[in-house]
């Protein structure tokens, strides 16, 4: 996934400025693929660039007013070529399993606490997640597009689940040995 794509999908759900889109990306987009509000800004202007966007017209003077932003046709269909392409998954980079690897080499002092933190944050983001699930997918929300959401949302819910079976493992709280255990 690229930021191009991210912010045509973003633009398409819905015309923004970059100020929106830096909130919408905090709140939605972010969880699963983030940008700084100054990535946002240099990508809409290649896009613009690129003649894949384009400044809504506005009433308000230029200077100092807020760009709204939606797609051009060769936008949408950069984004639709973006979807059709096929792309392998990519391995997991996550400095915690190397930080465990080296653990097993140099000792664990202090690797608890740390694997007890990630517990806890994967735990509030889990509770986020099904908030959002409970707040935004009701029954009867069952259009394709609400379910293509509703199955992002669902896969940040099952990563979240597995990061917690795999720390409350790794901390020996299911019965087995932690890294202090070994």
């Amino acid at each position: 996934m690229s930021l191009p794509h991210a912010i045509l999908t973003a633009l398409l759900e819905k015309p923004s400025s970059g100020l929106e889109l830096t909130r919408r990306f905090d709140r939605s987009i972010g969880y699963f693929w983030s940008a700084t509000h100054q990535q946002i800004y240099r990508e809409l202007a290649k896009l613009e660039q690129a003649g894949q966007i384009r400044a809504l017209p506005s009433d308000q003077p230029a200077r100092g007013r807020k760009k709204e932003y939606e797609v051009l046709p060769a936008g949408r269909e950069a984004l639709r070529a973006w979807v059709a392409r096929p792309e392998d998954p990519r391995q997991v980079r996550d400095p915690l399993l190397l930080r465990m690897r080296a653990a097993a080499v140099v000792g664990a002092p202090g690797l608890d606490a740390e694997l007890r933190r990630h517990l806890g944050l994967h735990r509030r983001q889990l509770a986020e997640y099904l908030e959002i699930e409970e707040r935004d997918f009701p029954p009867g929300r069952d259009s394709e597009g609400d379910r293509l959401r509703h199955l992002v949302l669902r896969g940040g819910i099952d990563l979240e689940n597995f990061w917690i079976g795999w720390l409350t493992r790794a901390l020996g709280e299911d019965g087995q040995p932690g890294p202090s255990g070994v």
